[in-house]
C-alpha cells in the first residue's frame, strides 16, 4: 500500500486562463497519485488529474497536472495513492488544502519573498535563532482561513543547507557513514539530500502552506555549498578533492526534482525531453545522472532561469550561480545565452505588464561600502594591480572566498548590463509602474533606490527590495558591517578602495529608503493594475507564548509621498 513521503506541494496555477494547476509529491513507492477537487458542495468535481510516478535512486515523485479548475475559484482537494486517500491527514488539525484560482488578469496579485531557511526545530523545541518567518506565516493563515494569504511564494535560494546540517541531521549521518571522512557532517550524495528535503519540508506548518500556497524557488550557494562558484579557480580546487563530483550531481539532481521541475508550466513540463525520458524509464536515475554531469561541465547547455506571468506582472527568475562565466578576463554573473534570454523575456512585448519582478538570489544594489569592496576585489584577482599571479590576486582571492564577495558588483560588466536592461525596460511610452529587483542572501531587509546620474532615468519606479533571511541569524557584528556599508564615511572607504582597484565609478547611484532590519522577515507586493503596495512582516515571540508576524514596514511604491512604516 503506498504512502506519502513528502507533499503535497501546490507550485503552479494558471493566472492567464484559471483552469489549471501542478501538484508536486513522493510517494514510498510505485503507484498512480491522483489529485481530486471538491465541487464545494462536499463532492468530487469534474477538476483532477493522475499521474504514475518515476523513480530516482529508489524514491518515487510525480507531478500531476490538474485541470477542469474553475476561475475565480478556491477549491479544496485530496491526493489519492492508487486510489487511497493520503492527503490530508485523518487527524489534521489544518484547513483543508486548497487551489485558488484568479477570476481574472486583472485581479490583485499578492507576492510574498525571502530565502535563507534552516529547517526550523521540532515542535516545543528551543529555536536559538528566534521565530521562523514561514511557520509563522502558515500558523496565522490556519487559524485564519479568511485572511489574505499570498497568491504566490518566491524562495529566492537557499531552502535546504547542504553544508550546515542540523544537530538531528549529523547524527542520522553519522549511523549512515564515519563522519571523519570528507566531506564530513555535509552531504555526499542524493540520498542525503533527500533528508534536508524531508526535514525541512515535513515541517506540519511548511507541509501545509506549501499544500496550499503556489510557490516559485531557485537556488543559491548553500543548496549545494557555501561560496559555490565563486570563482575558477575555487571550482578547480573542488574537482580535485575526491568527494565534490558526487556532491555536485547529487546537488543538482535533488534540485531538479525537489525544485525545478514545479518552477514549470504544464506546457514545458509536456515539452521537456528530460521529463519524458525519466517518466518512460522503469528507474531515470541514469538519465537525470548524466543531464547533471551535463550541466556541471557545460553549464550553457542548461537553463534553470524561468519566466512566470501572474496578470499583468511578469517574474523573471535568474539563476545567478550554474550560468555564471568565471575566466577572471571575462567574468560574468550570466553567460551570453542567458544574458540573452533574461533581456529577450523582459523586452518582449513591451505595454503587456504593468509591473516587472526581477528574482535574483542575489541583491543588484548592495551597500555602496560593500559594492566598491567587490569590485575592488574582483579588480586585484584579474591582476590590475602586479597581473594575475601576484601578490595581490593571490590576496584578492583569498578575501573573495573569506567574505563572500560574489554579488553582482563581484561582476562589474554584469552589473553594469543588468542596469542598461532595468532603464530599457522601464522606459518608453509602454513602461511599467515598477521594475522591482528582488533578493535575498544577506541576512537582512532594506530598500534602496538608483539615481541615474544627469537624470533621464527609466519612467518606471526602480527599487531594488532584498529579504533575508526566513529563519537563520547573523552575527552582530555584521550587522555593523552592513550599517556601516551604507553610511557616508563607508561610501568613502568604498571609493578609496575602487581607486586602488582602478575601478570606474558606476553609471548609476543609489540610495537606502528603508532598513535595514534584521530578524526572520518576509517581504510581500500587492500588485494591482499600475498600484503596488509593499510590505515587510516579522516573525516575533509573543508574551505568553506562540508566534506572529508583526508589520515593520508598509508602503505605497507607485507614490513616494505615501509611505507608512510602523514599529511594534
Amino acid at each position: 500500500m503506498a504512502g506519502l513521503r513528502l507533499g503535497p506541494l501546490l507550485r503552479y496555477v494558471d493566472r492567464e486562463a484559471g483552469d489549471t494547476a501542478t501538484v508536486w509529491i513522493e510517494a514510498d513507492r510505485p503507484c498512480t497519485a491522483e489529485v481530486r477537487c471538491d465541487d464545494g458542495a462536499g463532492e468530487t468535481g469534474g477538476a483532477g488529474g493522475s499521474s504514475r510516478t518515476f523513480q530516482i535512486a529508489e524514491h518515487h515523485y510525480a507531478v500531476v497536472t490538474v485541470t477542469g479548475l474553475r476561475p475565480g475559484s478556491e477549491t479544496a482537494y485530496e491526493v489519492l495513492l492508487d486510489g487511497r486517500r493520503v492527503w490530508p491527514p485523518q487527524d489534521s488539525g489544518f484547513p483543508p488544502s486548497t487551489i485558488r484560482t484568479p477570476a481574472g488578469p486583472d485581479e490583485e496579485v499578492r507576492v510574498s519573498f525571502g530565502s535563507c531557511r534552516w529547517a526550523a526545530p521540532a515542535e516545543g523545541e528551543h529555536d536559538p535563532v528566534g521565530p521562523d518567518a514561514l511557520d509563522t506565516l502558515a500558523a496565522g493563515l490556519a487559524a485564519d482561513p479568511s485572511a489574505r494569504r499570498p497568491d504566490v511564494l518566491l524562495l529566492l535560494g537557499d531552502q535546504v543547507y547542504a553544508d550546515e546540517t542540523s544537530q538531528a541531521t549529523r547524527e542520522w549521518l553519522a549511523a549512515r557513514r564515519d563522519l571523519r571522512e570528507p566531506p564530513g557532517a555535509e552531504v555526499a550524495d542524493y540520498e542525503e539530500y533527500t533528508r534536508l528535503y524531508y526535514e525541512s519540508w515535513l515541517d506540519p506548518h511548511i507541509r501545509w502552506l506549501l499544500s496550499t500556497v503556489p510557490s516559485c524557488m531557485i537556488f543559491d550557494d548553500h543548496d549545494v555549498i557555501d561560496d559555490w562558484n565563486t570563482s575558477a579557480s575555487w571550482v578547480a580546487q573542488m574537482r580535485a578533492t575526491p568527494w565534490w563530483r558526487e556532491r555536485i550531481l547529487s546537488g543538482l539532481m535533488s534540485y531538479w526534482v525537489y525544485q525545478h521541475l514545479g518552477n514549470l508550466t504544464p506546457a514545458e513540463l509536456a515539452a521537456d525531453e528530460l521529463f519524458a525520458a525519466v517518466r518512460a524509464a522503469p528507474d531515470g536515475t541514469d538519465s537525470l545522472r548524466a543531464f547533471a554531469a551535463r550541466a556541471d561541465s557545460d553549464p550553457a547547455c542548461v537553463r534553470w532561469s524561468y519566466r512566470r506571468d501572474f496578470g499583468r506582472v511578469r517574474l523573471l527568475m535568474v539563476d545567478t550561480r550554474a550560468a555564471r562565466v568565471l575566466a577572471e578576463d571575462r567574468r560574468a554573473m550570466l553567460d551570453d545565452a542567458e544574458a540573452r534570454w533574461l533581456r529577450d523575456q523582459a523586452l518582449e512585448d513591451p505595454g503587456s505588464y504593468d509591473h516587472l519582478l526581477i528574482g535574483t538570489s542575489l541583491p543588484w544594489l548592495l551597500p555602496p561600502l560593500i559594492h566598491d569592496a567587490e569590485g575592488w576585489n574582483a579588480a586585484l584577482c584579474r591582476g590590475e594591480r602586479g597581473g594575475p599571479d601576484g601578490r595581490w590576486a593571490r590576496f584578492g582571492e583569498d578575501l573573495r572566498r573569506r567574505s563572500d564577495l560574489e554579488h553582482w558588483a563581484a561582476f562589474p560588466s554584469s552589473f553594469e548590463q543588468l542596469t542598461d536592461l532595468i532603464a530599457e525596460a522601464g522606459s518608453g511610452p509602454s513602461a511599467p509602474a515598477t521594475v522591482c529587483v528582488l533578493s535575498g542572501d544577506v541576512h537582512h531587509a532594506y530598500v534602496a533606490e538608483p539615481d541615474w546620474h544627469g537624470g533621464g532615468g527609466p519612467a518606471a519606479r526602480v527599487l531594488q527590495l532584498t529579504c533575508s533571511p526566513v529563519h537563520n541569524s547573523i552575527p552582530a557584528s555584521i550587522r555593523l558591517g552592513f550599517r556601516f556599508g551604507w553610511s557616508a564615511t563607508g561610501r568613502r572607504l568604498g571609493r578609496f578602495l575602487a581607486r586602488h582597484g582602478r575601478v570606474d565609478e558606476p553609471r548609476i547611484g543609489w540610495r537606502k529608503t528603508s532598513g535595514p532590519w534584521f530578524g526572520n522577515q518576509l517581504m510581500s507586493l500587492s500588485l494591482r493594475g499600475r498600484s503596488a503596495v509593499l510590505r515587510l512582516d516579522q516573525a516575533r515571540a509573543r508574551k505568553g507564548g506562540g508566534t506572529a508576524l508583526a508589520t515593520v514596514l508598509e508602503r505605497e511604491l507607485t507614490d513616494a509621498e505615501t509611505t507608512r512604516t510602523a514599529r511594534r
